[in-house]
This record gives C-alpha cells, structure tokens and sequence, in this order.
C-alpha cells in the first residue's frame, strides 16, 4: 500500500507540473508574440518623419508578427486546463489516503484483538459487539444526513408550481415524499436496530424461524395497498389535466413548438387564432417547418423569439419533432410532453404569476422561467433551451405586433412558383388525358 501510495503520489506531482510548464510556455509565446505586435504597431507612427518605403514595412512586420500569435491560438485550445490534472490526481490522493486510513484502523483493531487474547479475554464476541455499536452510530448518522439533505436541499429542488394544474402535481409529490421517507425511516430503524439489538452473545442462542404466514402476508399487502392507492392517484391527477374538454380547448390560445437538434422554432397564430397545416415533404432552406401555405390559415402565423404568455389565461402547447425524439419541458410549470416525429402531442396549462412577480418573490431579478429538451438528443442537448416569459396580457399583445411572420416574401415567390408549376402539371396532364 505504501508503495502504490508513493507512487502515485510520484506521478502526480510530475504530470502536474508538466501540464503547469506547459501553461507557462503557452501564456510566454502568446505574452512574447503580443509585444512584438505592440512594438511593431508603435514603431509606424512614432517615425513621422520617414520615407515611404519605410512605412510600408511596418505593415509587414506587423502582419508577420500576428502570423504566430494567429498559430498559437489553435494550439492553446489543444491544451488541457491544468486544474483538470490538479483535481483528478487530487481525488486520486484522497481515495488512496482513505484506503490507508482504513487499512491502518484494521491493522489496529487486530493486533487489539490479538492482544486480548494473550491475556486470556475474550475476542469473538468482542468485535460482535463492537460491530453492533458500529451500526447503531451508522443508524444515528444516517438518519441526520436524512434531516440535513432534506432541511438543505430540499428548498433547493423544491418551489411552488407556476401553474393552476401544477399544485394537483405537487401535493401528489408531497404525498409520495412523505410515504416513502416514513418508509425509509422505519425500515433502516428496524434492520440496525435488530442487528444491534440481537447481536452475537455467549449466553444467547440464534432460533431458526423459517418462515412466518403473519408476516408475509403483511409485508405483502400493505406495500401493495399503498402502491395501488399511489398509482390511482397518479392516473387521476393526470387525467384531470390531460383529459381538457372541447369547450376549454378552444378558449386556449394555442402555440406550436417544433424540436429540431438543438433547437426550439415556436410559431404563434394570427388574428384568425389558427395555426396552419404542415407537410414535411414541402420542407425546404426557406420553409424549414414545411408549413403547407395553401392552407391559408398559415399565412398570418409569427414566429416567436422566445415563449411570451399572458398571465391566467390558458394555454394549450401543439408539440412536435423535425427529427427524433425530444422532450417538451419547462420546470416551474411542471409542464412535460414527449415531441415525437411525425405525431403531435399536447399539453394545455393556465401560468399564474408573471416573471416580474416570480423575481420579486424570489428575491432574483434575474430569473427567467425556461423551457428545456428532458431527452438526451445529441452532443448539443445541454443547451437546447428557451426562456419563457409570463406577461400581463397588454404586454402580451404588444410583443406579439412586433414578431415576423413565416409567409415571408421570399416564401410568397417559392409559393407562386410552386403553384405555377402545379397548373402546369394539370394542364399537361388534361391534355394528355384529352389525346389518348
């Protein structure tokens, strides 16, 4: 162990020093390549008084002295950060040292053991009992990190819905948190209890207790009562808000928002509050949703820069994907809808408080409500996201004058020529029908 120690410890301190040397040598050469520049670049106008041939030089000089600080740009982002070596051999460190500490404490409990019995005492029953301590602090522990986790962390994960339907989501969350920590909390009582309790003594005598009707029969269907009652109330909660009538669907103001690697397109009805058809074979550079622009309720949709709602008024999301799947998801909404190719999902939700409201209530001026992809989609799903922002609804309106609409220029020529094209093909078509 000592060897492996030292000679990590060896590795370590070589590897990161070579990666801080080469830091050094990179900031030197871009440092040595920034005063060449500078002095080339003070050296033209300091010499007023010179000929034309000279100061056509400086130029030269000057580009041929930013021609290596352009070469070194490449090769410094090849090179790994040096904390990235210090952290990792760091952490390597520290996993070894705690391997030693705890070779050293077995080391010590046996040589303790082996001590007691040269003096004729007892060692077995000993380290029974020793091991029963151990779990009943590991069983005291435990339950403070419990408490801690939840006292700490908890207010960190957790804020109230946004949302009318998100309260119905988050009593159920409470309900499901309260079931299991109460679980959580008495089976590990029972099982380091009973390990402490009923450890190895010379007087007490193991009794083999095979099996127990009782007992099966409660740890069976209590826990299946308690699931059955928190699925139902699952599928209820859900149904309630995904199942919306006719009537509060059309009351909604529907907004499309179409998923692509890595991005989000969301398209806003015009004034007719209808959002036009799409066919993916009419997908083109300027038509990258394949709107289908003969349905002409398409011609006054906008674009949105990002998400704006109007605050208690409902909301109904038409979502979709251009290419695999993603995942429709806004946190403080508690908003989550699968975007599948080819297949439109909804999701209908009422926001109740406004952006400005939700900063003064957090005290963060900063704060924005976002709209994040919840599926693993690539190398960019990290950042495929939007910032929503809940409004009052005059606001609202202004923002909504100020988005472009698709039925761009550009797309009215590629219509008409379409269309062109289209008549073209009929006639021939009537003409050939007519000669046969």
């Amino acid at each position: 162990m000592k060897t492996v120690f030292i000679l990590a410890l060896s590795i370590s301190m070589g590897l990161s020093g070579r990666a801080f040397s080469q830091e050094a040598d990179t900031a030197a050469r871009v440092t040595d390549t920034t005063a060449a520049v500078s002095s080339a670049g003070d050296a033209a106008p300091a010499d007023t008084a010179a000929s034309a041939d000279t100061a056509a030089v400086a130029p030269a000089v000057s580009k041929a002295a930013a021609a290596p600080a352009a070469a070194v740009e490449p090769e410094s982002k090849l090179n790994i950060d040096p904390q990235v070596y210090t952290n990792f051999f760091y952490y390597t460190l520290l996993f070894f040292l705690i391997c030693v500490v705890v070779a050293v404490i077995g080391r010590i409990l046996k040589v303790y053991e082996l001590t007691r019995k040269m003096n004729g005492l007892d060692a077995e029953y000993y380290m029974y009992s020793f091991h029963a301590y151990f779990f009943l602090v590991s069983l005291i522990a435990g339950l403070y990190g419990v408490y801690w986790s939840y006292a700490h962390h908890g207010t960190q994960a957790w804020r109230a819905a946004a949302t009318e339907h998100g309260a119905q989501i988050d009593i159920m969350f409470l309900v499901t948190t309260v079931i299991i920590t109460i679980v959580l909390v008495l089976t590990h009582i029972a099982l380091f209890g009973f390990a402490f309790k009923y450890r190895a003594t010379p007087t007490r005598k193991a009794y083999f207790y095979p099996h127990n009707n009782t007992i099966e029969k409660i740890w069976t269907i209590v826990p299946a009562v308690v699931l059955t009652i928190l699925v139902l109330f699952g599928f209820f909660t859900w149904r309630s808000i995904t199942n919306v009538s006719e009537e509060d669907q059309q009351n909604a103001l529907l907004i499309e928002v179409t998923g692509e690697q890595f991005a989000w397109t969301v398209r806003y009805p015009g004034r007719d509050g209808k959002i036009g058809e799409r066919n993916y074979k009419l997908t083109s550079p300027l038509n990258g949703l394949g709107i289908d622009f003969n349905d002409k309720n398409s011609w006054d949709d906008q674009l949105g820069s990002e998400i704006v709602l109007p605050v208690n008024k409902p909301v109904r999301v038409q979502i979709t994907s251009k290419d695999i799947l993603h995942s429709f998801f806004i946190p403080d909404f508690r908003v989550q809808m699968n975007a599948v190719p080819g297949m439109k999902t909804y999701f209908q939700f009422t926001p109740t408080i406004t952006t400005e409201e939700m900063r003064d209530k957090l005290g963060d001026y900063n704060y924005d409500f976002v709209m994040l992809c919840a599926k693993i989609c690539g190398g960019g799903h990290y950042n495929m996201q939007k910032r929503v922002r809940v409004v009052t609804e005059e606001e609202y309106q202004a923002w909504l004058n100020e988005q472009p609409y698709f039925f761009t220029e550009e797309l009215r020529k590629e219509f008409q020529v379409s269309q062109q094209a289209e008549s073209e093909n009929e006639q021939d078509a009537k003409l050939l029908a007519t000669a046969n």
